[in-house]
């Protein structure tokens, strides 16, 4: 059965109860899977409150508590898994291999942290005099409130989650409301962990009134935000009016580029499924695609044959390798990338039309003969279209590479040692992967630079957003 989808605020489950609601929609069918309850503006102030509470206690708890808590969530999202999975897969539409994955990668998240939150580490600092006394404390900043995406709505928010809880923070996270039944499990899997209530709570509604409300409230002292540019820059315009401290990881446009010493056929295979994973719903995506000129054809070859053989269809079919875009919506700005793509020359080898019958589907594509002000090379199109461009010059392609505000991730083939240090040294990018996938692991930093946004998260620098530095001089 699909996930009874409730609040949790000052550790108690609040359903409708009379309280305005919106239906969420399995974006393979078009059904309707449930009604999420609204948080009334008393609904935000308990909130409020019972975190505000919770905090007096919870940030002198020992971290051998919060580790033990951290620990149990991890072990009871893995017995979960198959449940939370599923009910992924029908509230957001990815294959189901690809929602219990997202859960058990994100057990590891939890444990991550409850190991990292016992070394949280002041400092002493040697005294200019014999009788002086000085060091420094690193403290929980407080109140702590988060907006995650519906992409990894399971991944989103345990990130954010586990660090504030972790540092000794409680936390006021809104989910998304179109995939929200991973949130309300995380919140039973805190429940049934034993976090103490008020430490964890949970609202909805709409997005920015809640995000107004709660980032202007006295009681919160920090923000973490993901999704796209537009809306964290108008947050963390909000944020900075009222000095609050902000983690902000938005979107991305990847540009991947291959090199003429590449391994061909893995780069194609590899990048080709990369493209097409949560049906290239992913901030990380590969999405704009740079390949040298003496391989290209090889490549795009290879390319498009993988492309072509990716089957589509509902999420919980076990032959499907993508589901469906989240959101109708999704469906009309594909199309509307197409047809741009078409105006400015662009030859559409494989894909390019929604496919018909009901469901939010939009097929792979594949594109070529783009010029880079194309609408698909300048804005990060967040589904599964790629365009394929040739280069000749290294350097042509960095800078082509480097050309927009993003920076969030990046790909690079090569087999030549020099040539992937240049193009590491050279992206202007949070994160670089060189012939492989080997970000948004637990124990690495995931973030991005220029427009893509601001700190990081997981790695030894996940407890940075939700920490004060305090120094201590005493004679």
């Amino acid at each position: 059965m699909y996930e009874k989808l409730a609040m949790y605020i000052d550790g108690a489950f609040v359903e409708a109860e009379g309280r305005k609601t919106e239906p969420v929609v399995n974006p393979a069918s078009g059904e309707v899977l449930g009604q999420l309850p609204h948080a009334s503006r008393e609904d935000l102030d308990r909130a409020l409150a019972a975190a505000q509470r919770a905090f007096e206690t919870w940030k002198k708890s020992s971290p051998l508590d919060r580790s033990a808590i951290l620990r149990k969530v991890a072990e009871l999202a893995r017995s979960r898994a198959q449940d939370i999975g599923r009910n992924i897969t029908l509230d957001q539409g990815k294959p189901l291999a690809e929602s219990i994955g997202e859960i058990m990668a994100c057990a590891e998240h939890a444990e991550w942290h409850a190991e990292e939150c016992r070394r949280i580490y002041g400092r002493v600092i040697p005294p200019r005099r014999p009788d002086v006394r000085q060091f420094v404390l690193r403290e929980p900043v407080g109140v702590c409130v988060a907006f995650t995406p519906w992409n990894f709505p399971f991944n989103q928010a345990i990130r954010k989650m586990v660090a504030a809880i972790g540092a000794g923070c409680t936390l006021v996270l809104k989910g998304p409301e179109s995939s929200p039944s991973a949130v309300v499990a995380l919140a039973r899997l805190f429940h049934d962990a034993g976090l103490p209530p008020g430490c964890l709570n949970i609202v909805w509604g709409v997005p920015a009134e809640i995000s107004d409300y709660l980032i202007k409230s006295p009681i919160v002292r920090k923000v973490s935000f993901t999704g796209s540019i537009p809306v964290g820059k108008q947050l963390a315009a909000l944020a900075g009016a009222h000095m609050k401290r902000g983690t902000w990881e938005l979107g991305g446009h990847s540009p991947a580029l291959v090199f003429d010493d590449a391994d061909v056929d893995q780069a194609a295979v590899t990048l080709a499924r990369l493209k097409i994973r949560n049906a290239g719903q992913v901030c990380v995506s590969p999405s704009r695609f740079y390949v040298q000129s003496r391989i290209y054809d090889r490549f795009a070859a290879k390319f498009i044959e993988t492309i072509k053989a990716i089957s589509v269809g509902n999420g919980l079919d076990k032959a499907t390798q993508m589901g469906p875009l989240a959101h109708a919506r999704r469906v009309d700005v594909m199309q509307a990338f197409v047809e741009d793509a078409v105006s400015h020359g662009g030859e559409i080898v494989t894909g390019g039309t929604r496919l018909k019958g009901s469901g939010f589907f939009f097929p792979p594509t594949v594109i070529t003969g783009l010029p880079d002000h194309a609408k698909l090379m300048t804005d990060e199109p967040f589904g599964p279209i790629a365009p394929l461009v040739p280069f000749t010059d290294p350097e042509d392609a960095i800078r082509r590479a480097n050309s927009l505000p993003y920076g969030l991730s990046s790909y690079v083939f090569t087999e030549s040692l020099k040539t992937a240090t240049y193009a590491a040294n050279a992206l202007e990018a949070g994160m670089v992967n060189i012939n492989h996938f080997g970000i948004a692991l637990s124990e690495t930093p995931f973030g991005g630079v220029k427009d893509s946004g601001i700190g990081s998260e997981g790695g030894t620098e996940t407890f940075d957003g939700y920490l004060v530095t305090k120094f201590v001089t005493q004679v």
